[in-house]
């Protein structure tokens, strides 16, 4: 076994404002040598969509009918939109259209955080234009974005009044203050909810100004209706609900709690009056909800394992409107098709599809009101969460089969009478946290790089991919060695990538180790006589069949469960494969994170590997390699059920095959602050696009 060679990836800091986006270049090089040679670009090539990698290969959108707005006047108020008994109805040129198939958006790109807004008006253009031609006709954000937003969702819908974004405004709570009081009716949660709601009141008008700038777009033409509110945490409710039992009912001008209405409905009525007022005082109505999810939905769930799953109640049905708010209200639900537990158990739902029988009940509960699914998906990630009836689960998608289960999920929203269904979400957000990969993270750094197996960062039609940390540089490079005769490598934001040309005589299959932490050794893998490597990836290349095992000391799942070694999958001693926990109620449910997947990596988005003749391709997530924050290179060591980090000198890589060990190289580079990406519509989108389509007729 000999040394590690010298050649060294060294990958520089990453300039202050990241990379330019070589697509978007691209496209404006061509056109601006069209315009300086006297010719103009086609009208695709024209459209903002077509910057986006991949929205070119779809085919135009039919015509349909018109949704050009045409609101109508009730009680003194204009309405774009309404509801009339468990019909939304949205006022158009053509008629009413009832059913809303819609994507929600957030406000940030990767390498922020919520409420550090970073989306440019230039991505805002582009990513309106590609809605419109994916079939979506409503936008639905969760708070007040910058003014650019407003400002470019007016300019496109000026420009296609045929076809307009239609707007969904959210006003969230400022912060969790109320979880840590456990009192929504604190006077400071109280007063800085209202002051949101009468921001956001002022921004959609166009009359807001503030030191972070100036609103001054009205966007109320397209103003489709108001959810407000979050989440609502259930253990935090019902204490809060305990502290204000004598709450008086609200009887408000346009909103009141009904009889049996407990203490949060009636916060949330006083709080939907507000709103209300503040449109009513513009002459304005529009249909206003709050949020809701399986987890304080109105149901009983006596199956359901978790308590906090059925621990409170929050009822949509007792918040009224009143004869002076004609546009009314509506339930909102975000449901998956994966959680929780009570999809899997329940008689009533188990039988044939369980996330139609729920989608059945909510409707069937909310008889006065439309019902709306506003966040639904699942996502294209290598790490899962949650298994889900059907084969629906929280994760372990490719992005075409991730596609084609969203499509059916919005014509099943369709079907169950549902009002509207807005995907989750437009863009993969890198900040989004997993609750069984954050235990294994920096969590203060995750937005910095973005992790194939935390889940909730794949939900996106728009991909945001990593792109190179530096040119693609040679760990080895000689004649005729055994089994590889050159390796070069390079990293990204989400991998290692290694490009290998195997020996003259390619081995059947083979071992790549990589070692993260010099001053951690132990037993080899068998077949090898290297004690360094702390991660390994075993290859059967004539089976296409791999799986990746981590050190003992490094395997992160015991941060999560007391997983006995019988429901463990096999593994060497001293070794074990990178498994995530799925569900931590008994039964333990555990995914195999570590199967490495063969395939073509530009068709099969859950392929780590791929081999033509004597070509091997490699791509390693970070996590395989138990790095908490490879921004900071920061590996995740456990210790006594907590996770402490150690710095990484970098990744030295060293092949076995046949017994015979290979030293290769060493990958090493700076911290990064400032990461980049490219935006790439996703593979298999059209199959949404033609649902989203036919849920309207076009």
């Amino acid at each position: 076994m000999g040394d590690f060679p010298s050649h060294v990836v060294t990958v520089p800091s990453r300039p202050r404002f990241g990379r330019v986006r070589a697509g978007t270049v691209g496209v404006f090089a061509l056109v601006l040598c069209l315009m300086l040679a006297g010719g103009s670009p086609s009208p695709a090539l024209r459209s903002p969509a077509f910057l986006i990698a991949g929205m070119r290969d779809l085919p135009s959108a039919p015509s349909g009918r018109p949704w050009t707005p045409a609101p109508v006047t009730a009680a003194g108020l204009r309405m774009v939109a309404g509801t009339d008994g468990q019909q939304f109805v949205l006022h158009t040129a053509s008629g009413a259209q009832t059913f809303l198939p819609g994507v929600d958006l957030g406000d940030t790109t990767p390498g922020h955080v919520p409420g550090d807004p970073s989306i440019s008006a230039a991505q805002y253009r582009a990513w309106f234009a590609a809605m419109g031609q994916l079939g979506i006709r409503v936008v639905r954000i969760y708070t007040v974005h910058r003014p650019a937003f407003y400002a470019q969702l007016a300019e496109y819908n000026r420009a296609n009044p045929d076809r307009p974004l239609y707007l969904m405004q959210g006003v969230a709570l400022p912060n969790d203050a109320y979880i840590a009081r456990k009192n929504l009716y604190d006077k400071q949660v109280t007063r800085a909810f209202a002051a949101e709601l009468s921001d956001a009141a002022k921004a959609i008008s166009g009359d807001l100004d503030t030191s972070d700038g100036a609103w001054d777009t009205d966007v109320t033409p397209w103003l489709a209706g108001w959810i407000i509110g979050t989440e609502f945490d259930p253990y935090a409710l019902k204490v809060s609900d305990r502290r204000n039992r004598d709450a008086k009912p609200v009887s408000g001008r346009y909103f009141r709690s009904t009889e049996g209405a407990n203490p949060t409905e009636r916060w949330l009525a006083a709080r939907m009056n507000e709103l209300a007022r503040y449109q009513a005082a513009r002459g304005l109505s529009e249909p206003i909800a709050f949020v809701n999810w399986p987890t304080t939905d109105p149901l009983r769930h006596p199956q359901e394992p978790l308590p906090q799953e059925d621990l409170y109640q929050l009822d949509a049905n007792h918040v009224a409107p009143t004869e002076n708010w004609p546009a009314g209200t509506f339930a909102s639900y975000h449901a998956f098709p994966y959680y929780p537990d009570f999809l899997q158990r329940e008689p009533d739902l188990r039988n044939g599809d369980p996330y139609a029988a729920y989608l059945n009940a909510l409707h069937e509960h909310h008889a006065t009101m439309p019902t709306m699914i506003t966040e639904f998906g699942v996502p294209s990630s290598l790490g899962s969460a949650h298994s889900g009836p059907l084969g629906r689960d929280q994760g372990e998608h490719s992005e075409a089969e991730a596609m084609r289960i969203d499509g059916e999920l919005l014509r099943e929203i369709k079907e169950e009478g549902m009002a509207g269904g807005f995907l989750f979400e437009w863009a993969d957000e890198w900040y989004r946290l997993a609750w069984n990969t954050i235990t294994h993270q920096d969590a203060s750094r995750r937005q910095l790089w973005h992790d194939p197996l935390t889940n909730e960062q794949h939900f996106g039609l728009l991909a945001t991919d990593p792109g190179p940390l530096g040119e693609s540089s040679t760990l080895l490079d000689t004649d005729g060695a055994w089994p590889a005769r050159q390796v070069r490598a390079t990293i990204d934001e989400s991998y290692l990538h290694l490009d290998i040309k195997l020996g003259n005589s390619p081995p059947g299959s083979l071992q790549i180790g990589f070692d993260v932490l010099p001053s951690l050794t132990g037993t080899p893998m068998p077949g090898s006589a290297d004690r360094r490597p702390d991660a390994v990836f075993a290859l059967n290349l004539i089976g296409q069949t791999g799986q990746a095992y981590v050190r003992d000391q490094l395997d992160p799942l015991p941060l999560d469960a007391d997983v006995p070694d019988a429901q463990r999958g096999p593994a060497p001693p001293g070794w074990r494969p990178f498994e995530l926990l799925t569900d931590p109620a008994k039964p333990i449910q555990l995914q195999n994170a570590g199967l490495l997947r063969s395939g073509d990596f530009d068709t099969d988005s859950l392929a780590l590997w791929h081999l033509d003749k004597d070509h091997l391709t490699v791509r390693v997530p970070w996590a395989l390699l138990a790095f908490a924050d490879p921004s900071s290179r920061e590996i995740g060591v456990p210790r006594s059920g907590k996770l402490t980090f150690q710095t990484s000198p970098g990744v030295r890589v060293s092949f076995v095959a046949s017994g015979t060990d290979q030293a290769v190289g060493q990958v090493t580079w700076n911290i990064w602050t400032v990461p980049g990406y490219t935006e790439r519509i996703k593979s298999g989108a059209s199959q949404f696009r033609d649902a989203a389509l036919s849920v309207t007729g076009g």
